[in-house]
């Protein structure tokens, strides 16, 4: 049975209507005066921390710990004011799917393995009163590197279980290629959803477990009991 489901936040669990990319822009043109080359910046599938060090780089921004610092203060204000005027919305079958993996026997932990940093991702989640489903997770403040990242949510739900996790206990949901690439460097399996970043037919070229249009058309039984 899997024990551990992880899942990614921006198109897999909630859309936001743009709201993080807009407060990323916000804050290079407010704090650092810095436009030109946003459009080079491709955000699905990637950690805040990686996008903040790329942007840097367009404009030659000391990458240090000052500016990120700068950056990530002001970013969560804009992404807390931004949303309150966005639509906000929870991925199809996602209610339906956490609600029924709660009721199986032996329920798993449920977790988060996301690109944002740990407050953008409870700014957006309490949006729609998720935050308090999830009881662990690893963010972009814990490792630049979406791999590493995986590696940290597994570690965590396994000290939370208090026991080594298989395999093939670990469940990753997520809807980019990059969502997939990660759940094999933990060797997890994999549930890809093209409610965002990706065609179905993308997702399913990099041969996932299972993939899926929506989490409303996934047995949550089939996939977390076998």
């Amino acid at each position: 049975m899997v024990r551990l489901v992880l899942f990614d936040i921006d198109g897999t669990l909630i859309r936001t209507g743009g709201a993080g990319v807009k407060a990323f822009a916000k804050v290079f043109q407010t704090e650092f005066g810095a436009v030109d080359g946003f459009e080079k910046l491709k955000f699905a599938g990637r950690t805040d921390m990686s996008l903040v060090r790329e942007f840097f780089g367009y404009h030659d921004i000391p990458a240090a710990p000052e500016n990120f610092e700068r950056f990530f203060t002001k970013y969560v204000f804009w992404l807390d004011h931004i949303l309150k005027d966005s639509v906000t919305e929870i991925c199809a079958g996602v209610t339906g799917f956490i609600a029924a993996a709660k009721t199986i026997f032996a329920p798993p932990l449920l977790g988060l393995l996301t690109g944002n940093i740990r407050l953008g991702a409870e700014i957006k989640l309490r949006r729609v009163s998720l935050w308090d489903t999830f009881e662990t997770g690893a963010f972009a403040d814990d490792h630049e590197q979406r791999d590493q990242i995986a590696a940290i949510a597994r570690e965590r739900g396994a000290r939370i279980l208090k026991r080594k996790l298989a395999d093939d206990e670990v469940l990753v949901i997520g809807d980019t290629p990059f969502d997939i690439q990660c759940a094999r460097a933990i060797n997890a399996k994999i549930l890809a959803v093209a409610t965002g970043g990706a065609e179905l037919s993308q997702l399913q070229a990099h041969n996932p477990n299972w993939a899926v249009r929506n989490l409303s058309e996934v047995d949550p039984a089939e996939v977390l009991v076998r």
